[in-house]
């Protein structure tokens, strides 16, 4: 099967600063050679700490920022090859924070209707006003909404209204990849389950992909069908869902599963949770990114980076000693 979206060892580097009193250059590395494939009508999810550089992927992802290395090919084409309009009906992207990815001065209805203008054009096919204000009413309807609240602002909606919004917005242009970065991590539990599941509803009612991004290990259990564990810059850990959850090969991985709180009490005190704060993008440590944290570490993993390699069928990781 084709890939939608294939992202071959691409990084991201920055140029900051060191700090107030020392003018040196630097550089650093967010996204670090992470190579990862979409799948027609499969979600794949994206976990780690904040800060570990999946927003930014998610960013290259969809064209937002180009990569410092490597490449993104979007339907088999590379992704800086189709122009902006042309990526409108391909690849959409549904933020963390619906309010601030609004327009406060724009309707809603406005707002939902500008992928669809843009992608109309690329197809050299316009569509007439009264065409625009149906085609708007009905993907408000699908996501849940009215079809009157078309005129009003962003302002008059809760959390969970506004985000069912980006998701409209998201998915009038007809796209075939949708970028999820955090779309419920500002929502209160009930709201964040009806999101969820009408993105579900939405995958298989219209044949989407995901790549879905959050922090949160009972998200991604939800909504993935593979798993990428992401950890200062690097893919870590890559596998089904079933298969992550079961057997986390990588010990991060582990660590994340055991800061998860858990309704089972047998299940509690069996893994120790994850301590020390994430090394620097600026001065990453050597050998294995992850070997300051880790409770199996051993000369090797100082001395040598790992390289990802295969564990079993579709289960790589990047660690000299798996678990």
């Amino acid at each position: 099967m084709d890939a939608l979206l294939d992202i071959r060892n691409v990084s991201r580097e920055f140029a900051v600063r060191r700090g107030m009193f020392d003018p040196r250059p630097a550089s650093v590395k967010a996204v670090n050679d992470v190579s990862l494939t979409l799948y027609p009508g499969e979600t794949l999810g994206l976990v780690g700490e904040s800060g570990c550089g999946k927003s930014t992927l998610a960013r290259m992802a969809v064209g937002l920022l180009p990569p410092t290395e490597g490449s993104i090919i979007l339907s088999g084409r590379p992704l800086m090859e189709w122009t902006a309009l042309e990526r409108a009906s391909r690849i959409q992207m549904v933020f963390q924070d619906p309010f601030s990815s609004l327009d406060p001065r724009q309707t809603v209805g406005a707002s939902i209707a500008e992928p669809l203008m843009l992608s109309a054009k690329a197809a050299g096919t316009p569509l007439s006003r009264q065409e625009l204000y149906r085609r708007v009413g009905e993907v408000l309807e699908r996501v849940g909404l009215q079809a009157g609240h078309i005129s009003r602002y962003p302002h008059e909606f809760s959390g969970g209204q506004r985000q069912r919004i980006a998701v409209a917005r998201a998915l009038i242009a007809g796209p075939r990849v949708l970028v999820c970065d955090e779309p419920v991590s500002a929502l209160d539990a009930s709201v964040q389950a009806q999101v969820l599941n009408l993105l579900k509803d939405m995958q298989e009612s219209l044949g989407l992909s995901y790549l879905f991004i959050s922090h949160d290990l009972g998200v991604i259990g939800f909504m993935s069908d593979r798993v990428a564990v992401m950890y200062l810059g690097r893919v870590v850990e890559l596998a089904s869902a079933r298969e992550l959850f079961a057997h986390a090969a990588h010990p991060y991985t582990e660590a994340l599963l055991a800061a998860a709180p858990s309704r089972d009490p047998s299940l509690r005190g069996q893994r120790r949770p994850l301590t020390g704060e994430m090394p620097s993008p600026l001065d990453p440590p050597s050998g294995c990114p992850f070997h300051p944290r880790c409770p199996h570490v051993r000369p090797l993993c100082r001395e040598q980076e790992p390289a990802f390699s295969p564990l079993s069928d579709g289960h790589f990781v990047r660690c000299h000693f798996p678990l």
